[in-house]
């Protein structure tokens, strides 16, 4: 029996679709994180590319819109256990280069840039409060990498009963092989994968069809 077979017979894959109103999250689209000769390679810049339409798009339709930059404190020693495993993550202080949004994805007013000094968007930051106020019920994760930071926001996301969806295109790592598995095992526990493209579409979908 294949491993696909395995996951069938389990009944795991199934849809969560999409709710009333969906919002988008940026991961870590840093450009360190962009930069192979910091935290990026792979195809990281490739879901840099292919979510700048899918930004633009979710904006046209008045959808929230919310960053998180992976931002540590060398000398508070703020990292913790993740800084012990990756200690080059105090590069990433508030005020270097490194740290800053990707230009191509540059936030604008009204639009939510969270510091974050965990894996998960949600751990430590007022994210879930943020959407909550705005009533969102479904939520678009793109950013990097999609074996760590991504997956551990849209492991929240589903804990927090957010119908989470993967827009895979637009998540990158900086290794292919961890990429495809952790999109595979997304896909089949936590959330629904589509591309940037799709995701877009049922967003304005949802947006058109719930305006008051």
């Amino acid at each position: 029996m294949t491993e696909d077979a395995v996951y069938d017979r389990q009944n795991f894959g199934n849809s969560v679709g999409f709710g009333r109103r969906p919002a988008l999250l940026i991961v870590d689209f840093q450009v360190g994180f962009a930069d192979p000769d910091v935290f990026g390679g792979g195809n990281v810049q490739d879901a840099v590319n292919a979510t700048r339409p899918l930004l633009e798009g979710m904006r046209e339709i008045g959808a929230p819109v919310a960053y998180t930059r992976a931002v540590f404190d060398a000398e508070a020693g703020d990292g913790g256990t993740f800084a012990m495993k990756v200690p080059g993550l105090y590069q990433l202080a508030d005020d270097a280069p490194i740290s800053q949004i990707v230009p191509e994805l540059a936030p604008v007013e009204g639009d939510l840039v969270l510091r974050k000094i965990g894996p998960s968007a949600f751990f430590s930051t007022p994210l879930m409060s943020w959407l909550a106020k705005r009533s969102v019920d479904t939520l678009i994760v793109t950013g990097a990498t999609t074996s760590g930071c991504v997956r551990a926001s849209v492991v929240d996301s589903c804990s927090y009963a957010l119908r989470t969806v993967v827009a895979a295109d637009c998540c990158g790592d900086r290794a292919i092989e961890p990429h495809e598995a952790n999109l595979f095992d997304m896909g089949q526990k936590y959330a629904d994968l589509m591309s940037g493209a799709e995701a877009l579409a049922k967003a304005r979908a949802a947006v058109a069809a719930n305006a008051p």
